[in-house]
């Protein structure tokens, strides 16, 4: 057992960790990213992106959403055609090239430190935007429809989703930490090449 967590403890294994959590990130914002072109995706997050201060200005018409919801797998051509006149799949189209863009930007910093730091930072900043739905959307939390269960702290399906986005936050962090670190001790080393001090210092080999 001993040996076990010595291997588990040791530097490499915190490499293949951070390096894990780098793939993941990148895995979410590309894969929900490229589902950002879809239309079901796009209408499943008009009510998130009408009720934002922050993003509902893209929309033509955010105060007319809810009247033209759809289920996931429905399809209701008039209701397609307002999302469409809404600007919903333009803005949609957007937002999943930022968020592939972020992505990729993570994934590059398995071999650049320096451009996956730019990435994490964004990666760590999206969710900031996302968990306030949680406080502006009110089908983040389950409608009272009768049951005894409804608004805080029940969220429904779509808050479970964004709750889940601290998690995302954490590991960004975990990965800005890193590539920040990274970026330190490459640009010492290179300071120290350039005064001529000879001992290389412990930097890493990906920046």
């Amino acid at each position: 057992m001993r040996q076990v967590l010595g291997i588990v403890s040791g530097q490499r294994s915190n490499r293949i960790g951070l390096d894990a959590v780098r793939v993941a990130i990148a895995t979410i914002f590309i894969w929900i990213g490229g589902l950002k072109f879809a239309p079901y995706e796009a209408d499943s997050i008009t009510p998130f992106v009408a009720n934002s201060p922050l993003m509902s200005f893209f929309y033509k018409h955010p105060d007319q959403y809810a009247q033209h919801l759809t289920h996931e797998g429905e399809l209701k051509l008039a209701e397609r055609a307002w999302q469409a006149a809404n600007d919903t799949y333009a803005f949609s189209n957007g937002l999943g090239t930022v968020e592939i863009a972020i992505g990729l930007l993570v994934l590059v910093g398995l071999v650049s430190r320096r451009w996956g730091l730019v990435g994490a930072v964004l990666a760590f900043l999206t969710p900031v935007v996302t968990l306030s739905f949680l406080v502006t959307t009110p089908e983040a939390w389950v409608a009272a429809l009768g049951d005894a269960q409804h608004g805080f702290p029940y969220l429904s399906g779509g808050g479970r989703l964004v709750l889940k986005d601290i998690v995302l936050m954490a590991g960004a962090w975990l990965v800005v930490a890193d590539g920040a670190r990274a970026v330190l001790e490459h640009t010492a080393q290179t300071s120290a090449d350039r005064a001529g001090l000879g001992a290389p210092l412990a930097t890493a080999s990906r920046t």
